[in-house]
């Protein structure tokens, strides 16, 4: 009881702190309500000619390239902390630590050390994948681990390289999936409440590129030919699986690489648009059609390496058009015409106002685009023309700025390993 009359003044301060103009919405998962990587928040001045207000600066986050959910004015995220890898929750308003919970006994060894997860909440409950490879379920309000699952020992996980699983769970319904990488469990779905095995899915070889095991990209939902799906890239390229039952439906390996398959796909309709970097990398529209076995992915078009490719930031689908950070570690501001393949405007004609690869968001017609130097840049979401409408350097940068900007509630909220900085917009 305590912890819930702590809870009431931030949920009324929340509540007080709305503008007229903007329409506050949780930011539930990775890319937010529907995974687009699109905030439906409106009413702001983004045209920066220098940083807006710091609300606040704070700490105690952990090492790690996590991004952030938020609901009901509460902050999650993970980190490694000194005594292993973390969810962390956290006062939005404030930054002030709620809570930490352990979910592994030391800090996983991998390239990059860190946390890539963003918990995804749900009803309550908050569940997690570990970069060691495990999922777990863990109460909102306590923190305290409801189950917990082992990638290696359930369903012997593999990752295609070295780099510490970066999936964030998706919650459908009762259910719960993710991508152990297994070789006959590539993808898995769980049962929410109590973390028994619904269905697995075993991924079979589908072309030479690519390695075997999990990629580095989170699972979406597609409703395409009429088939409820779920659309993962993994080692061996962008496969789509049958929700009710696991059975493998279709897969593209062309988009496969030898080293890491990163970017969550874009679904719209039938279409689904799959990218990747590095040697091999490139981008594919591909159109779900009916078959005698179910669904077949058909090639619309295949953009090489050299014309467009996404090497970590993500990509947003607004109106038709595709945008995105081109090329690895690059992050040249680009617009792709989804249905023609076209580069409208950028690739590699186009800097950016930052250096690397650029997380992106969409909110209110407009792009942010934090690059990896930490610049965060407001660009205008229209195929008219690369028009930059404002900018500017953060409090606090250091090593890759790799997690994606999120806005809540009017407030812009950047993790920085440890640190967290929250801005404000309205």
């Amino acid at each position: 009881m305590r912890r819930l009359i702590q809870l009431l003044p931030l949920e009324l301060a929340c509540l007080l702190s709305l503008s007229i103009a903007v329409e506050a919405a949780d930011w539930p998962q990775w890319r937010g309500p529907n995974r687009t990587g699109k905030c439906e928040e409106t009413g702001f001045n983004l045209e920066w000619k220098q940083a807006p207000p710091l609300v606040y600066m704070t700490e105690g986050f952990g090492r790690g390239y996590a991004g952030v959910s938020i609901v009901d004015g509460i902050l999650y995220t993970t980190g490694n902390q000194e005594e292993g890898q973390s969810v962390v929750a956290a006062d939005a308003n404030t930054g002030k630590i709620l809570w930490k919970t352990l979910i592994t006994p030391s800090n996983p060894e991998h390239s990059y050390p860190g946390s890539r997860c963003t918990p995804t909440y749900d009803n309550g409950k908050l569940y997690v994948v570990a970069s060691s490879g495990k999922i777990l379920r863990l109460d909102a309000k306590t923190g305290a681990t409801d189950w917990e699952k082992d990638f290696q020992s359930e369903w012997k996980g593999k990752m295609m390289s070295g780099w510490g699983y970066s999936e964030s769970p998706l919650v459908d319904g009762e259910n719960v999936l993710c991508t152990p990488g297994g070789p006959d469990a590539a993808i898995v779905c769980l049962n929410k409440a109590n973390g028994n095995e619904v269905w697995r899915c075993q991924v079979p070889q589908i072309g030479e590129e690519g390695k075997d095991g999990a990629g580095y990209s989170s699972i979406v939902i597609s409703r395409g030919a009429g088939v409820k799906q779920y659309v993962q890239l993994v080692g061996r390229g962008v496969v789509g699986v049958r929700a009710t039952d696991g059975k493998y439906l279709w897969g593209y390996n062309q988009v496969a690489n030898e080293v890491a398959n990163i970017p969550t796909p874009l679904v719209d309709g039938d279409f689904v648009f799959a990218s990747s970097s590095y040697d091999g990398g490139g981008s594919v529209l591909l159109k779900l059609k009916k078959s005698a076995s179910g669904v077949e992915a058909e090639e619309q078009y295949w953009l090489p390496k050299r014309t467009f490719n996404n090497h970590h930031g993500g990509m947003v689908l607004v109106d038709g058009h595709v945008y995105a950070g081109h090329n690895q570690n690059q992050g040249f501001p680009t617009c792709v015409n989804m249905a023609t393949g076209e580069i409208v405007w950028g690739g590699d004609g186009q800097r950016g106002e930052g250096k690397g690869s650029a997380a992106i968001l969409y909110v209110d017609g407009k792009l942010i685009f934090r690059y990896q130097d930490g610049k965060v840049v407001s660009i205008a979401a229209t195929p008219a023309g690369y028009q930059v409408l404002g900018q500017f350097m953060p409090e606090y940068q250091e090593d890759k700025s790799w997690a994606h900007p999120v806005i809540v509630n009017g407030k812009l909220y950047l993790r920085e390993q440890d640190k967290l900085m929250c801005y404000e917009l309205n």
